[in-house]
């Protein structure tokens, strides 16, 4: 059974709230037009606008400009991290924070769908980016809804994806991240998963009420700055299912069928989207962070049902594989979609 136990190096006593949420999240590929279609076609998201070598979609249920970034590269990876502060000021609280960390790299002013940014690095290499202003979608006519707590209609293709949920990452080390975000961008350490060294193999951060926001392997491979995978959110499990046939018959290629974690208690089902990047779509909500003195929940390998609670067992490989794909990592040479 997972261990409640007070991470008291990680714990203040009072957590700093200047971060709010997960706004977007970019990703490379070396197939952008095949990229932009798997994500029209079989997730149903919108494509507002290109710029230069970046297209740039949203879910219907995001307020912002845009839920995704996907920018042409030659190789798959993430190219950042985007999140939205809770003012102006915590924006500004935040940046001083992160420079005396050494971490950050400045200010960029040219963003699409949002205002000035400032961009920072994770300790293992992960760009990320914060900011306050944002441009709030606006519905053409034809895609107004009459429910006023929704930005757009549901689109009628595929099986669209509701909102963008979380981004999971690859560290070669972990602590020295945990410690980053939890220090300097402060996120709560939701769950965390420690091998028989008792050292980190997977942990789990938020800054609100849900399960995670980011969340974060040890990259067996040793390689920094990887991603691990980008998650949308439907809710309805049936929609895993509904999905999983589309998948199929389009050819792409889908890692694990669904199941259901014990982390997070998320209903899962994982595909590799054509340019090469993991994609996880969540079929429930999991448990909410309400709690407003929450201790981290520690999970051991090997022990309890963290991984799998409801279906097959993790596939070998599942961690290992990430992108930009690295020798011996498990990355197909031609990879399917």
């Amino acid at each position: 059974m997972p261990d409640r136990v007070a991470d008291d190096s990680a714990r203040t006593d009072e957590r700093c709230l200047d971060v709010a949420e997960l706004a977007h999240v970019e990703i490379l590929s070396p197939r952008p037009e095949e990229s932009v279609r798997f994500f029209e076609q079989m997730l149903g998201m919108q494509l507002v606008e290109q710029s230069g070598q970046s297209a740039y979609l949203r879910t219907y249920e995001d307020w912002y400009h845009s839920s995704l970034i996907i920018t042409e590269s030659p190789v798959s990876g993430m190219g950042h991290v985007s999140m939205r502060t809770r003012s102006a000021p915590a924006l500004e609280r935040r940046v001083a924070a992160i420079e005396a960390s050494g971490f950050g790299r400045g200010w960029v002013d040219d963003s699409v769908g949002h205002g000035r940014a400032y961009r920072f690095d994770s300790p293992d290499g992960h760009r990320f980016e914060l900011f306050w202003e944002v441009d709030y979608y606006t519905a053409p006519p034809d895609q107004r809804t009459e429910l006023l707590n929704r930005p757009q209609r549901r689109p009628a293709h595929g099986m669209p994806v509701r909102r963008l949920d979380h981004v999971n990452l690859l560290a070669a080390e972990p602590e020295p991240t945990h410690d980053f975000f939890v220090e300097e961008l402060g996120f709560l350490s939701v769950e965390r998963m420690i091998d028989e060294q008792d050292a980190t193999f997977a942990e789990f951060f938020t800054v609100n009420s849900m399960p995670h926001n980011i969340g974060m392997f040890r990259d067996p491979t040793g390689a920094r700055g990887r991603l691990h995978h980008i998650c949308f959110f439907y809710g309805v499990p049936q929609h895993l299912y509904d999905l999983v046939e589309l998948l199929n018959d389009a050819g792409h290629e889908v890692e694990r069928a669904p199941g259901k974690h014990g982390v997070a208690q998320g209903m899962f089902l994982y595909v590799f989207e054509p340019g090469g990047n993991r994609v996880e779509l969540w079929g429930d909500v999991g448990f909410l962070v309400l709690d407003p003195d929450w201790k981290t929940i520690i999970w051991r390998l090997g022990e309890g049902v963290g991984g799998v609670w409801i279906g097959a067992p993790t596939p070998d490989g599942f961690i290992k594989r990430g992108t930009p794909p690295v020798e011996g990592d498990g990355t197909p040479a031609s990879p399917r979609g």
